[in-house]
């Protein structure tokens, strides 16, 4: 087997229980204050949290920018799914 591991599955990126913790409970509080832009929610959580070092400010920031996003594409895509497929012209069938 001249595969490794790491060739045959695509692994995500790794965070701490400690960042995942912190976003939730960021997030649950302040949802309107981040916006889904790295250097804006990084601001956001330099004055609303005091962190021992830029590198975990910077994975919370990053992890709440992720987590924004991913919610700003299922409300984007429950919205499509609502409102239904639209047909053109071209896709009815007339007899």
């Amino acid at each position: 087997m001249s595969s490794s591991v790491s060739e045959l599955f695509s692994l995500g990126k790794v965070r701490t229980d400690t960042v995942k913790r912190i976003c939730r409970e960021l997030l649950r509080r302040f949802p309107e204050r981040f916006t889904g832009d790295f250097e804006s929610d990084k601001q956001v959580v330099n004055d609303l949290v005091t962190t021992p070092s830029k590198r975990l400010r910077n994975r919370i920031a990053g992890y709440i920018t992720r987590l924004k996003m991913v919610e700003a594409e299922r409300a984007a895509a429950t919205e499509v799914a609502v409102e239904g497929p639209e047909l053109s012209q071209s896709d009815t069938v007339t007899e």
